[in-house]
């Protein structure tokens, strides 16, 4: 082994799976702009299906650990980081955070564990859930056993802090990076999605009661009155299409709004849309906001719990609205649509904090 390969740090990256979500696809950017100098990341990922549809550098090493819940993939997790013997794990999204902080005690003494946290905990977990206690005490005593706790927004620090009692010391926070560049060039990849007059609407986003999109169906009809010819298409999957195209036809909404599934490759869809929608409940980073102010689509957002808020004060081109309430939302489409475009695409730049090697630089540091 060469003196470079062996000050190489290695990095095993865990996560559920690599296909269709912001964690994902902040995971593949990472991937692709470490320094293989100074890194050697490999993945390991409880099911690898579908993963052939994402794009991972072609010399990562990816370990399918072959199992549909955290629970079931633990035992193959702890032998293999016995095996590889990282330097650091990076573990994101709630279940398996929990689960590797649990366990950590039987895993090797030097290796240090940074959890990512995706979201607004308290807002998935309220008081008011029967198991609110449960949850509570798992994320009070587990991710108190990290080394470090990624949040991405300040806000997500404040809510770790106050409703979960961790330590401020191990609490780090860290935007989610932006490809400008890729998002635009993959955006002119495709032709324009779009068919009829328009305006054209999209949002974007797994198919979960959180991504508020039956209240962005509750607004259709009032956009659909001040704007006959206005169409909305919803990118994703999730538990919730059922209900949301049968929700979309008892509004008599069906020729309105379509819903062609999760999109590897969504950004023609954002780039030709007249206004792209986020109607979120509560949010961690949502990165297909950002995408679409890369691309200088006009964006209306509610102002949830989560990152929006912060972004916001860096921009004037979110329209925001409150939580909850189809007919502001509906209101802010309308007047955005009618406002037509009034930014080009350049808010990449002007949003440095959201900048890939600024990203990759605060991962690196901690890595």
């Amino acid at each position: 082994m060469d003196s470079v390969s062996a000050a190489r740090k290695k990095v095993l990256f865990l996560i559920p799976s690599l296909v269709g979500g912001g964690a994902e696809r902040v995971f593949t950017i990472l991937l692709r702009h470490l320094d293989r100098q100074r890194f050697e990341p490999q993945v390991a990922v409880l099911d690898a299906e579908g993963i052939q549809s994402v794009d991972i550098p072609s010399d990562i090493v990816v370990h399918d650990l072959g199992a549909k819940r955290v629970r079931y993939g633990m035992p193959r997790l702890i032998r293999l980081i016995w095996k590889l013997r990282p330097d650091t794990i990076i573990s994101t999204l709630g279940h398996l955070n929990i689960a590797i902080a649990m366990f950590r005690r039987l895993l090797p003494a030097d290796v240090r564990v940074i959890l990512r946290e995706a979201i607004i905990v308290s807002s998935l977990f309220p008081k008011e859930a029967k198991n609110y206690r449960l949850w509570n005490w798992l994320y009070r005593n587990s991710y108190k056993r990290a080394d470090a706790v990624i949040c991405l927004s300040d806000s997500m620090v404040e809510d770790m802090v106050t409703n979960f009692g961790l330590p401020r010391e191990k609490l780090v926070r860290i935007y989610n990076p932006v490809d400008v560049e890729k998002v635009r060039t993959d955006a002119t990849r495709q032709p324009d999605p779009y068919n009829g007059l328009g305006p054209h609407l999209v949002a974007a986003g797994r198919l979960t009661y959180q991504k508020g999109f039956d209240v962005l169906l509750q607004a259709m009809p009032t956009v659909m009155a001040a704007l006959p010819t206005a169409h909305l298409v919803i990118l994703g999957e999730g538990e919730l299409r059922q209900s949301l195209e049968e929700q979309a036809r008892s509004l008599k909404l069906s020729d309105a709004v379509s819903f062609p599934g999760f999109q590897k490759d969504p950004w023609s869809y954002v780039k030709h849309a007249n206004a792209f929608v986020l109607p979120s409940r509560f949010e961690g980073m949502p990165n297909a906001m950002m995408e679409a102010l890369a691309l200088g689509t006009p964006v209306v957002a509610t102002n949830c719990p989560g990152a929006v808020a912060e972004i916001a004060a860096m921009t004037n081109e979110i329209n925001m609205v409150p939580i909850e309430d189809p007919q502001a939302l509906a209101a802010a489409i309308i007047r955005t649509c009618n406002a037509g475009r009034t930014h080009a695409a350049g808010t990449g730049e002007s949003l440095g904090l959201f900048d890939v090697l600024r990203v990759v630089d605060e991962y690196s540091k901690l890595f």
